[in-house]
């Protein structure tokens, strides 16, 4: 049976390093515009640069570590996965396409068979 556990941020440190991670966007943010007059280059540069410490620091803490194992689970179970052949791939689509066109064809039938019923038989409305 699976249980979900809630987690929260419990440290101080690690609220720190959040509050950090946060502040350090918005600086990047503020550099970008600030850096306006030095030409595009510093612009970018200084956005990425303060992004990617705010990555760092993000990393750090308990969030950012459960984040990456996290990821690390994930590339795990996607290896595991069975793709299907280019063949059984076909053969699906080709199986989808026939049901949807079956389908059409049941709901034309459908609607013109009501349609005959009630405008012609009981409204008498000939067209």
């Amino acid at each position: 049976m699976a249980t979900s556990q809630i987690q929260t941020v419990n440290t101080t440190a690690d609220k720190a390093k959040l509050a950090a991670a946060a502040a350090l966007v918005g600086a990047s943010l503020v550099a970008y515009y600030a850096l306006g007059k030095q030409g595009p280059l510093f612009q970018w540069l200084g956005l990425l640069a303060g992004l990617a410490v705010a990555v760092v620091v993000f990393l750090t803490s308990e969030s950012g570590r459960a984040l990456l194992a996290f990821g690390q689970e994930s590339v795990k179970e996607i290896k595991k996965v069975v793709w299907p052949t280019r063949k059984d791939a076909i053969q699906m689509t080709l199986y989808v396409f026939g049901f949807v066109f079956v389908m059409a064809l049941f709901l034309w039938l459908s609607d013109k068979t009501l349609e005959w019923f009630i405008y012609d038989l009981i409204l008498g409305w000939k067209k």
